[in-house]
């Protein structure tokens, strides 16, 4: 048998840091990263044959859990049609219209294979559309790797960003814009001393690298209110959320708190895809219309639309709109977070957690955090032990701190039970 050390080793030989996205490698945590053999429903295995109940869910896109008959039906088909043609197919359609019946903020919708890939088209978009150049994001929200947006704040209010990778050239980032996630003053200085030349605004709804960090309702709704004022677009990032907190996404859960609030552009993945490379970007005709092929915003993608990708986000999609299959879902991720609470209440250890639909964040700290300087105090050394504690008992969370959960509807409330009797024996030992 092969061990994930051995591997480990190996992979280290061939790839930077042994790992193809840097989360996976555990260097925040220590220790070997699993290396994973297969999956299915709520549960993966590892090279050496252990099996872990999953609360990563490919970072988000298992919905479902892993192997969901009618998703392997359906990739299968479309597996033995072909895998890529460079053409469009009728599925790209079928797709589109799915989304788009789910998302009234939007009229049209170009799909893409990667989450950076829609939000950086989703940011040029609102470039094209207004003739500005200057956008806003806040700390602690990922919005891909694209250059613009490996910022981190500058050294004042309003003031702008700071590369936080090598190869980012300052002037690349002059035009980034970052605050405080929450912040209202923050974001009324932002407007006034920039506001002519805002481009758009683009936020999580709900941080999903930051643990767990919903924007505010007051937040969100004075954001709307300012782009309304100076013109500029309110691009919402759900590559994460949609789909996940909510059928609507999270876009509807602000809605139902504020009267005809929308985003100008969404940004989604993850749940689209099914756990395939898909993302998209949606918005009204009147700003879609000015991408390429009918206006001067270019973007293109050989694989955008892929068939086989297609299938399995079609599938998945179809099967989180039944009657009933957030309420569920809702109700086993709550489960799960008022036993974590419980468990960490009843061994004396400081805890807060939060959850909407499939998604969860817990911080070690009493209260919950409102932005990423708060969230940076919470006790890293904890989670460390908290993380491979569970590991050892056979439950996956996320490797870092700083990563949201995801609950599938394949989890079983004995899943979950087991899930809170593991922590709790983990917590007592902290």
């Amino acid at each position: 048998m092969t061990t994930n050390d051995q591997l480990f080793e190996r992979a280290r030989k061939v790839i930077p840091g042994g790992v193809n996205s840097p989360v996976r490698a555990f260097r925040a945590v220590g220790g070997t990263p699993r290396f994973i053999a297969r999956a299915q429903g709520p549960y993966m295995w590892d090279a050496e044959g252990k099996r872990f109940i999953d609360y990563i869910g490919s970072w988000g896109p298992m919905i479902l859990g892993h192997g969901h008959p009618a998703v392997l039906a359906a990739v299968q088909q479309a597996a033995t049609e072909g895998f890529s043609f460079g053409a469009p197919t009728e599925r790209e359609v079928e797709l589109a219209e799915e989304i788009l019946s789910l998302v009234p903020s939007a009229e049209q919708i170009r799909l893409v294979s990667s989450g950076t890939e829609a939000a950086m088209t989703a940011i040029r978009l609102a470039r094209g559309a207004t003739g500005r150049s200057k956008f806003i994001k806040f700390e602690g929200c990922y919005h891909g790797h694209a250059d613009a947006l490996l910022v981190k704040a500058g050294s004042g209010l309003a003031t702008f960003g700071n590369p936080t990778s090598a190869g980012v050239p300052p002037e690349v980032v002059q035009h980034t814009l970052v605050l405080e996630y929450n912040n209202l003053e923050q974001i009324e200085e932002a407007f006034r001393l920039h506001g002519p030349e805002l481009a758009c605004v683009m936020i999580e709804p709900i941080a999903g690298n930051m643990n767990f960090v919903r924007a505010q309702v007051p937040f969100v709704k004075r954001i709307r209110e300012l782009c309304d004022q100076h013109g500029a677009l309110f691009v919402f990032d759900e590559v994460m959320t949609g789909f996940r907190v909510a059928l609507g996404s999270a876009q509807s859960l602000y809605a139902e708190a504020i009267p005809g609030f929308a985003p100008d552009i969404s940004v989604f993945g993850k749940v689209i895809g099914g756990g395939m490379p898909l993302a998209a970007f949606a918005s009204s005709r009147r700003i879609m219309e000015h991408l390429a092929p009918l206006g001067t915003v270019y973007q293109a993608g050989t694989l955008s639309g892929n068939p086989v990708a297609t299938a399995c986000g079609l599938a998945t999609l179809r099967e989180i709109r039944k009657p009933g299959f957030f309420d569920d879902l809702s109700r086993k991720t709550r489960m799960l977070v008022d036993g974590l609470k419980g468990a960490a209440d009843a061994a004396g250890v400081p805890f807060s957690v939060d959850s909407q639909g499939g998604m969860f964040g817990f911080f070690f700290m009493p209260e919950l955090p409102q932005n990423y300087t708060t969230v940076m105090t919470t006790d890293q050394p904890r989670f460390n032990r908290f993380f491979h504690g569970l590991l050892d008992r056979g439950v996956y969370i996320a490797p870092a701190l700083y990563e949201a959960g995801f609950v599938s509807a394949a989890h079983t409330d004995a899943d979950i039970a087991e899930t809170v009797a593991v922590a709790a024996d983990v917590l007592r030992s902290l």
